[in-house]
């Protein structure tokens, strides 16, 4: 069991840090943070696939796009010596990485590849894709800040809370089967989508 959390919008890095350290029990041999301009994402890592490297977030050869991810990607190796064959370098021997290479192959449509139990987030830019496996077996809960300044999401909704400047419970839903994309502010509409999609679909 892991933990992901992170924010798009206005201070966030404190408010990530905050979130990470609410989740501290999902992931206890490690944690990782990465901020951008608007955008801020992070984790906490239990240590089961590339127990020495696999620590997050991963991020892309270029270092512009990461990572962050809770779950398990059963076909992990065969997507791996796929993108291996197209020329993608990897570090790691951790399914957390397959996801950020595929993303560079087919941006947001890399979930239609995945099989596996999962929620990610990647960073790209200013952009900010979240995605959940097509059963809902992973958690992920999201929400606007109590201001309308940033949008919070998180595995569990504690660490929304811990952001200090998260809505009201009654406002807060879990994030759909499918994906969710947004920029920083003054770039783009903060959730361009978000559609519960029907098992077995984004």
């Amino acid at each position: 069991m892991c933990g992901i959390a992170g924010a798009v919008g206005e201070q966030v890095e404190v408010a990530v840090r905050r979130m990470v350290r609410a989740i501290a029990h999902r992931g206890p041999d490690g944690e990782g943070l990465h901020c951008g301009s608007g955008l801020a994402i992070g984790m906490r890592r239990l240590s089961i696939i590339d127990l020495e490297r696999g620590d997050q977030p991963i991020y892309n050869e270029a270092g512009d796009k990461c990572v962050v991810f809770n779950g398990e990607i059963y076909n992990y190796r065969e997507l791996r010596a796929e993108l291996q064959s197209r020329g993608h370098a990897f570090t790691t021997r951790s399914d957390t990485e397959v996801i950020i290479h595929l993303y560079e192959e087919m941006g947001e449509r890399c979930v239609e590849r995945l099989r596996g139990m999962f929620a990610f987030a990647i960073a790209d830019g200013h952009r900010l894709l979240l995605a959940r496996d097509r059963l809902g077996i992973k958690p992920l809960y999201y929400s606007l800040a109590a201001d309308g300044r940033r949008l919070l999401f998180a595995s569990e909704i504690k660490a929304l809370l811990a952001s200090a400047n998260s809505a009201p419970p009654s406002t807060r839903r879990r994030s759909p089967t499918g994906w969710c994309s947004a920029t920083s502010p003054g770039r783009a509409p903060i959730c361009a989508r978000s559609n519960r999609c029907a098992r077995g679909t984004r």
